[in-house]
């Protein structure tokens, strides 16, 4: 069951900045968008791309195909996370034309054809060019003419895709040998010089046009290599070489550039960033968030994309990751702040704020608030009255299915852990004659069973999303676990043992 009395505000963070993805214009604004721009140092010393000074033209743009349907064809684009259809097209002979007054926001798009098949284009300012391929082979036969970034792309992917078939072949020989030998190392090495060979050409596109579309995407979606991290003893160190890849990750961004939020490359590097290469806990992803936002500056579009996708990735309830509450109070209060969420009104931040106040209260790591709250004879029943080693806090509703679902698992478990554990049952949102007939129907007379009306001797102490919710304090009355479910309860006990120990 949701729980909304306990909230001061309920609030949804909203991308903002997407706008209306199904029409060009509110997206590109002006012929140059309404972006505002990130104007401080950009790492790495890549060149600022102002969007608003920018004047692109109106698109004219021809693509000649052999060996593929014309018609049906639409082009999408990307902003943020969202793809959107950008401009509709029209056949004109043998050839797709994408015509019309208003400019299209500049980025990566891909012209879709009815058999489900693509062409990748790039628009810069230059919105005038054609294309010419036969779809049977595209990367091989694609002209362009009229647009350098488009002429880079393709020449780039020509070279990659006369790599692959040597790259496919080591990397099978690598499967089927035992690292760290000779032939392992001899193989391996082969595929280093390849892809060494990869980026040397790559260079050489860019320095032909530094800052161009092309430059800054291709530049963008280059990983770093993957580092040999040693142990004193010369052994590798795996951990280690996973923490420096993640630390030069996003090296080859310009966060200058906001054309790559149109581009898929960043919300997919987003994505492995977050979900891939930092551990899924609630410490390591708030230092890869406060990594990755300190790059923007704390401003800009990256700024406002990274800081909500992050928090709306790990909102509390929507979230595996044991104390989402300690990610999520931890974003609201240091980037959705007046100063720094400019995208949001003061009254949503206020929400936010609120919200998260109350999560903070009670985080895996702290002392867990005392709280003193009435029970079955009216008088004060103390939470740290207790003197076993570890504490549960329960949180229920009488009338919630999940609760009714859980609480006989609770009571059917209690006996096996009763020499070294309390339970605090608090009752929530209800009344107080079904308070009582709830502990009387299911036999919880061990427990400590609480109830407050008010909720006033519970607020802001353990915070609660969704009944049942169940929390774990160790002899010091640390919260050692949360958003447990009751056959989760042993298990959190003996780990929490097991670290103690160690």
């Amino acid at each position: 069951m949701r729980i909304l009395s306990l909230l001061f505000a309920c609030c949804t963070l909203v991308l903002t900045g997407c706008g209306d993805t199904n029409s060009t214009s509110s997206t590109a604004g002006t012929a140059a968008g309404n972006t505002t721009i990130v104007t401080a140092a950009v790492p790495g010393n890549y060149p600022v791309y102002n969007l608003d000074a920018a004047s692109p033209e109106s698109p004219d743009i021809r693509v000649t195909l052999k060996n593929a349907p014309l018609d049906g064809a639409i082009l999408v684009g990307q902003f943020m996370e969202r793809q959107f259809g950008a401009a509709e097209t029209t056949v004109d002979g043998d050839a797709i034309v994408i015509r019309q007054s208003d400019p299209l926001p500049q980025g990566h798009y891909i012209l879709y054809l009815k058999d489900k098949r693509g062409i990748q284009l790039l628009l810069s300012e230059d919105q005038t060019f054609t294309v010419s391929a036969d779809m049977n082979n595209p990367v091989a036969t694609i002209r362009v003419e009229g647009s350098e970034d488009n002429s880079l792309f393709y020449e780039a992917l020509a070279y990659e895709a006369g790599q692959q078939d040597a790259f496919n072949s080591l990397s099978t020989q690598l499967q089927s040998l035992t690292p760290n030998t000779p032939e392992y190392e001899a193989v391996n090495a082969q595929r280093l010089e390849l892809s060494d060979q990869r980026t040397a050409f790559l260079e050489t596109l860019f320095e032909r046009a530094p800052n161009s579309m092309f430059t800054s995407f291709k530049r963008a979606g280059q990983n770093p290599r993957l580092k040999e991290v040693r142990n004193p003893d010369g052994t590798m160190n795996e951990q280690g070489q996973v923490d420096l890849y993640r630390q030069e990750f996003w090296n080859n961004v310009n966060f200058g550039d906001e054309r790559l939020l149109r581009t898929p490359v960043i919300n997919n590097k987003l994505k492995r960033y977050m979900e891939e290469l930092t551990p899924q806990n609630a410490q390591a992803i708030i230092a890869a968030a406060d990594d990755l936002l300190e790059r923007t500056g704390y401003r800009g579009k990256f700024y406002e994309f990274f800081a909500n996708w992050i928090t709306l990735k790990y909102e509390p309830g929507k979230t595996p990751v044991m104390d989402g509450e300690a990610i999520y109070a931890h974003m609201i209060q240091n980037y959705f702040t007046r100063e720094r969420a400019v995208w949001s009104d003061s009254m949503t931040v206020f929400g936010l704020q609120q919200r998260a106040d109350q999560m903070a209260h009670s985080l895996i790591g702290q002392v867990g608030p005392d709280i003193t709250v009435p029970g079955l004879d009216g008088q004060g029943k103390r939470l740290f009255d207790s003197d076993k080693e570890y504490l549960a806090v329960f949180m229920y509703n009488p009338e919630c299915d999940h609760c009714i679902e859980q609480t006989p698992k609770l009571k059917a478990l209690y006996p096996s852990l009763k020499s070294e554990l309390d339970i605090y049952a608090i009752a929530l949102d209800t009344e107080d004659a079904k308070w009582r007939k709830f502990v009387q129907d299911y036999g919880l007379q061990d427990f400590t069973n609480v109830y407050d009306p008010t909720n006033r001797s519970i607020f802001k102490t353990y915070y609660v999303d969704n009944t049942p919710e169940l929390y774990l304090l160790d002899k010091d009355r640390v919260i050692v676990a949360k958003n447990l479910k009751v056959n989760q309860l042993a298990e959190a006990i003996r780990l929490d043992k097991d670290k103690k120990s160690k």
